[in-house]
């Protein structure tokens, strides 16, 4: 008998767990750091085995009694079918497990598993709809750094590429340029350094200076207005026809509101839940469809 839903939203930068009692009550939820799949399968479960301890402890319990538990998980990596694999093959034993990608959980929780279409963005980025039939339309998620545009990681890798022609006196530098270089340690041999250890997650901690300088740096301005034209390419690659409301989400989506072209802004809605939360009724529908 499953007493308890567990859902999971795990990206590159960190992992958010809802837990509930089989009924979809809320009973707490916990957060932590990465766990999307491309930092290892064994590194994905031991962060969300520990922010799913953290949870049962919000409510008293010392341990997750995994056989009471139904785990649903949108997982940043799980395009993946290898990585995919791996990951369900190495479940610690929970009673059922749902796997999905975080942007379909996404989708699920922005709009409570209806009709619509999302555009996520934070560390990556993916754009997923729904369609009146039921059907599955995905646009992006190809991952960094090859893909996953307007994404935090995109930014910051352009945010990097303009520094290293600052410091090589190919191009003007303001503040934004500046702080970023302090950052990534202050000299040309301190950023080299930098390059060499930086992964998604790093280059994704970039961001922050593209959005605060945004309004005065010419060269953060023409990042975020790049990024709003991706986004604004993969929602309509989703809907061409633009009848289904838009959410945007992620940890950049209320950010980049401000830089979408104006047909596209006014397409958007707020979404009515996170990816956790889809996760969550993902595992839901999947029990329900089980005993039917």
């Amino acid at each position: 008998m499953t007493d308890y839903l567990i859902g999971v939203d795990g990206g590159g930068t960190g992992t958010r767990v809802r837990l509930a009692r089989a009924d979809g009550s809320a009973l707490a939820q916990a957060s932590g750091g990465p766990s999307a799949l491309a930092r290892g399968i064994d590194n994905a479960w031991t962060t969300i085995n520990g922010v799913v301890a953290d949870a049962f402890a919000a409510i008293g319990m010392a341990e997750v009694p995994l056989r009471d538990c139904a785990i649903g998980l949108g997982l940043a990596g799980v395009h993946n079918k290898e990585w995919a694999a791996a990951f369900v093959a190495a479940d610690p034993g929970y009673a059922a497990l749902a796997l999905d990608t975080d942007g379909f959980t996404t989708l699920m929780g922005a709009h409570g598993g209806r009709p619509g279409a999302i555009v996520a963005i934070g560390t990556g980025s993916v754009g997923e709809a729904m369609l009146p039939d039921g059907a599955k339309v995905e646009v992006g998620g190809w991952g960094f750094p090859a893909g996953d545009e307007a994404s935090g990681a995109w930014m910051g890798l352009r945010a990097l590429n303009h520094i290293e022609h600052v410091l090589d006196g190919r191009a003007e530098g303001g503040d934004f340029a500046r702080e970023v270089i302090a950052f990534c340690g202050g000299s040309r041999d301190a950023v080299q350094v930098w390059l060499g250890r930086a992964n998604q997650t790093a280059y994704a901690g970039l961001a922050r200076f593209v959005v605060a300088h945004g309004e005065t740096d010419p060269v953060a301005r023409a990042i975020l207005e790049h990024a709003g034209r991706e986004v604004a390419a993969i929602a309509a690659a989703l809907d061409p026809g633009g009848t289904l409301p838009l959410a945007l989400c992620g940890g950049l989506g209320e950010v980049l509101r401000a830089w979408l072209p104006a047909d596209t802004l006014a397409r958007c809605v707020p979404p009515a839940g996170d990816s956790a939360a889809g996760a969550l009724r993902m595992i839901r529908q999947r029990l329900q469809g089980a005993t039917q």
